[in-house]
């Protein structure tokens, strides 16, 4: 098999925010494969770490705005891809957001509008990317959403997360068979707890974290570089009849009851 199974292939990465996002692992190990990135950020404070990390494959990496929740973003973003290429064949969706308060208080009090954004940023984003990004697959590709436990087990408060997650989920099946004549595959990444950013605003996630350590069955949880290499087997030919899965990468805790 080559060492670069994604030679040729264009990719586009949403969701890096720092050297320690799930996206910028992936987006590694895209880059180590072959694939050629173009990323977006997430506003201008994002703006300056997403280009010193993008300037790591050449400065001349590009790299555009785009509020993921925002229509009229989405399609400038699109459009700015397409002064690079005329065609795409992979997306990564590393995007999820809930306000604090809804991590924090119990879920039985989340306001409706928490909810509402949970859901835009954690789900519909999803849908709202492929329907843009199917336009630019006519050769078929690969779509990775990233997701967690918490979509299907109650995790102590990941809260409307986990809700937002089980429908990002579920998204991914529905969007995998409305798109697979086109070959194009839509699967999730299930990963097991992370040191992100993102992670550390979970309550106790170092709890969470040494949990895993106990009970999952190789004994931790995955590396960033675990992940990594996921998202190249799901991107490759290697998966090329896999679609609509969700795919575990947690040290095999989804498996163990007690």
């Amino acid at each position: 098999m080559s060492d670069q199974p994604l030679a040729g292939k264009t990719a586009v990465v949403f969701g890096v925010a720092n050297k320690r996002s799930i996206a910028w692992a992936i987006a590694q190990a895209w880059a180590k494969a072959g694939a050629t990135l173009i990323f977006n950020y997430q506003g201008e404070r994002l703006k300056k770490n997403v280009e010193q990390l993008s300037a790591e494959f050449g400065a001349d990496t590009p790299l555009y705005p785009c509020d993921v929740t925002s229509d009229e973003e989405l399609d400038a973003f699109f459009e700015n891809v397409k002064k690079h290429t005329d065609t795409i064949d992979l997306v990564l969706h590393s995007v999820a957001f809930a306000p604090k308060d809804a991590l924090t208080n119990d879920f039985s009090k989340t306001s409706r509008e928490a909810f509402k954004i949970a859901h835009d940023v954690s789900a519909y984003s999803l849908i709202a990317i492929s329907q843009r990004a199917a336009e630019m697959m006519p050769n078929g590709g690969s779509i990775i959403a990233m997701s967690f436990y918490g979509a299907v087990k109650v995790v102590p408060h990941y809260n409307v997360m986990g809700v937002a997650k089980a429908a990002l989920e579920a998204s991914t099946r529905y969007l995998a068979a409305d798109l697979g004549r086109k070959q194009i595959r839509v699967n999730c990444i299930s990963a097991g707890p992370v040191q992100t950013l993102a992670g550390r605003g979970i309550s106790d996630f170092s709890k969470l974290f040494k949990y895993y350590e106990d009970h999952a069955p190789i004994g931790r949880t995955c590396t960033p570089e675990e992940l990594g290499h996921t998202g190249v087997f799901l991107a490759s030919d290697g998966a090329a009849s896999i679609t609509g899965q969700v795919i575990y990468v947690d040290g095999g805790y989804e498996i163990v009851a007690m």
